[in-house]
């Protein structure tokens, strides 16, 4: 691992959260970065887990920020959940604990929603902050009646201004306990599922290109996998002690954005 890279990558693969920005704020760099990638020619694309925006509502926040991009140039966990669904379970009725974003998503995808737990097929597992007893209570009885169980992803905390906010690995984990079936897919981020979607999307050869993110188990683990170069940098999730008893390690370890363009 060294500090940073000395060379210019073809595609440059961003998360967001804790990577591109901090609640409503940019990160340090971060437009100076992606403004110096575009104008030189750089395909950049934007990677999230988090499934309580939907693409478009990601390029809204990323072009009110300064970062105008569009939806397309934006790949999250909800787009590759509907895409896993319609490719193994194209008429399964659903339920969903989540939020409003990733109903919207499956719903514009043409799935629906069971009116009774006798009639759901699969429960979908997700980042949700509106999480009561009652949905794990629906959710209980759908898996203990042969329904299926997958999830978006799989993160322990999403990065906020000051913490962080407990993320879709709380819920899985509360689904699993009481039911005692573990999630069959989390089709985000390190999945094969997400790889896929990127690759679908860029078409460039994952040895040009650099994953970067602010968490070791999501966003460098899935570039190692799919052969890329990747970059920790240290402004969301993980700190410094926490890479250097990590396991997993990235190519690069940078404090903030800027350390991503080689010097010179």
């Amino acid at each position: 691992m060294t500090t940073r890279p000395t060379q210019y990558y073809d595609a440059y693969v961003f998360d967001l959260d804790g990577t591109i920005y901090l609640g409503d704020e940019l990160l340090p760099q971060a437009h100076r970065v992606i403004g110096t990638l575009r104008a030189r020619g750089q395909r950049t694309l934007f990677l999230s887990n988090n499934p309580t925006r939907s693409r478009a509502e990601c390029a809204q926040k990323l072009t009110k920020l300064g970062l105008p991009t569009p939806a397309g140039d934006i790949i999250t966990s909800s787009l590759v959940m509907v895409d896993f669904l319609k490719r193994r379970l194209p008429t399964a009725r659903l339920f969903v604990v989540g939020e409003q974003a990733l109903y919207n998503d499956l719903r514009d995808a043409g799935f629906h929603f069971a009116g009774s737990v006798g009639e759901i097929d699969a429960v979908i597992a997700s980042f949700d902050r509106t999480f009561t007893y009652a949905k794990l209570q629906i959710a209980f009885d759908a898996i203990r009646r042969g329904a299926r169980f997958f999830a978006t992803n799989g993160d322990r905390f999403c990065p906020v201004p000051g913490g962080g906010q407990p993320d879709a690995a709380a819920i899985i984990a509360a689904i699993e306990a009481c039911t005692g079936t573990p999630c069959e897919a989390v089709v985000g981020k390190p999945s094969t599922y997400m790889m896929d979607a990127v690759q679908s999307v860029l078409r460039i050869a994952p040895a040009r290109c650099l994953m970067t993110g602010d968490r070791l188990e999501t966003d460098v683990q899935m570039g190692l996998t799919a052969g890329m170069a990747t970059a920790l940098v240290l402004t969301g999730a993980t700190t410094r002690s926490d890479a250097a008893a990590s396991p997993i390690q990235p190519h690069f370890l940078i404090d903030n954005l800027g350390e991503l363009l080689p010097e010179g």
